[in-house]
C-alpha cells in the first residue's frame, strides 16, 4: 500500500526528526515545514493526505495556517459525515486546546504533546487507506507481523 503523502509543520527539530523517521521507514511521504510560511508555501506546491500541525510555531500559531489554509480553498471547515473537512488535520499542542478552537477547525484528531507515537502513524496509516480508497481500519502499527518498530531518538539528539 503506498503511503499517504504528509505535510507537517513542527518546529522542534528533534520531534520533528523522530516523527519524520517513524513516518518514513512506513512509506509516508513527507514534507516538513518548521513555521507557518513555509506550511503555506508547501499547501500551495502539492496536495497533502494529511497535516500534522503543531500550535505554537515562530512565526504564527497553527491556527493562523488553518484560518489561511481554509481562506484559500485548501481546507474546507465544514464537518461531513461527522469527519473533518477535504484535508485531515491532525493538531500536535503541547498546550492544552479549547473546545472552541477544535469546534472551529474540525481537525480530524488532536494529539496532546508527549503524544504516544502509535496513535500518530495509525492515524497516518489511515490516511493512507483513504487515498487509496480502501477502508480504514483500527489496527495500530506495531513489531508484530513484520512491521517496523518505532524509532527512538539517539541519545545525543536528546541532549542537544
Amino acid at each position: 500500500m503506498p503511503g499517504a503523502r504528509i505535510l507537517l509543520v513542527e518546529d522542534d527539530n528533534v520531534l520533528c526528526e523522530l516523527i519524520m523517521r517513524n513516518l518514513q521507514i512506513r512509506g509516508h511521504d513527507i514534507r516538513v515545514a518548521g513555521d507557518a510560511h513555509t506550511a503555506l508555501a508547501h499547501l500551495r506546491a502539492a496536495t497533502f493526505d494529511l497535516i500534522l500541525l503543531d500550535i505554537n510555531l515562530p512565526d504564527q500559531t497553527g491556527w493562523d495556517v488553518l484560518r489561511t489554509a481554509q481562506k484559500e480553498g485548501w481546507i474546507s471547515p465544514v464537518e461531513v459525515n461527522g469527519r473533518a473537512g477535504s484535508l485531515p488535520v491532525v493538531v500536535l499542542s503541547a498546550v492544552r486546546v479549547s473546545p472552541g478552537r477544535l469546534q472551529e477547525f474540525h481537525p480530524l484528531a488532536y494529539l496532546p504533546k508527549p503524544f504516544p507515537m502509535e496513535a500518530l502513524l495509525r492515524l497516518a496509516k489511515e490516511a493512507a487507506q483513504r487515498r487509496n480508497g480502501e477502508s480504514v481500519t483500527e489496527e495500530v502499527d506495531g513489531e508484530e507481523a513484520g512491521r517496523s518498530p518505532i524509532v527512538l531518538p539517539d541519545e545525543e539528539e536528546l541532549h542537544a
